[in-house]
């Protein structure tokens, strides 16, 4: 929902259809053959739909399961990885980084691999924070309990001197604020939501397929119709997302 946000934002006349397998996550618990199975379901629920680009918003689906998904669909794939490492590498000044995200991710080493790509040599602290994701959830995301956990997962990485900061979950800029504190201003913390977006936009642009005119819509499909979506869409987007339906990553609607 944090990378939609950051694509309303950059590309307003974009249609925008988003699923969220609710009936199957976290996906950041479970293992690379399981979480890739999921995607390539996932990406072809969205291809029925004719889209003409598809955004893996999600870091442990894109830590495992992109080249899969590139392989079996026609249509251009971004995740979240390489354009949140260019972003990260472009902050840092002393060339000591750190990492944060979910087991899957950050067991997968994909942050690890693709930041060395940019700048071999540079420092990498990675750290799984996986209850970030229940507290963004749940919009605990700045009280003493975010706090206590910010510390607990982060004071190691401050003292060891890194200077900027991948928040690398699309749960985590909801957290940013705590985040922050606990770091101190000397980390610069990156977004990879926005950074997402920003590639998507130079992709659509340089494939002469960025429509530039109109209001875009957007459609909100869920595998399963949790009655906390509505509160917790609206804290991601900044606004409530509207109608949402029911879908089957079989292809069929219900």
């Amino acid at each position: 929902m944090t990378v939609v946000r950051a694509l309303r934002e950059r590309l307003p006349s974009e249609d925008i259809v988003y699923l969220g397998d609710t009936a199957r996550v976290p996906y950041g618990t479970k293992s690379a053959d399981t979480i890739t199975r999921f995607a390539v379901e996932d990406a072809g629920f969205l291809v029925g739909r004719g889209v003409k680009l598809i955004v893996v918003a999600c870091h442990s689906a894109s830590s495992v399961a992109l080249p899969e998904l590139e392989r079996r669909f026609g249509p251009p794939v971004v995740g979240v990885i390489e354009p949140g490492a260019k972003a990260l590498v472009a902050a840092t000044e002393r060339n000591r980084v750190g990492v944060i995200g979910t087991h899957a991710t950050i067991g997968s080493a994909a942050y690890e691999r693709a930041i060395r790509a940019e700048r071999p040599g540079i420092e990498i602290l990675a750290k799984p924070t996986p209850l970030f994701v229940p507290l963004a959830e749940e919009g605990w995301t700045d009280n003493r309990v975010a706090e206590q956990a910010a510390h607990e997962y982060l004071d190691g990485m401050k003292r060891e001197g890194i200077d900027a900061l991948l928040l690398g979950c699309t749960h985590f800029p909801l957290l940013a604020d705590v985040i922050g504190r606990v770091t101190g201003r000397e980390v610069k913390l990156v977004d990879s939501s926005e950074a997402t977006a920003d590639s998507v936009r130079g992709l659509l642009g340089e494939q002469g397929l960025l429509k530039e005119a109109g209001e875009g819509s957007q459609r909100f499909y869920l595998t399963d119709l949790t009655p906390n979506f509505a509160a917790v869409g609206a804290r991601f987007l900044g606004a409530a997302p509207g109608e949402v339906m029911r879908a089957s990553v079989a292809g069929r609607d219900t």
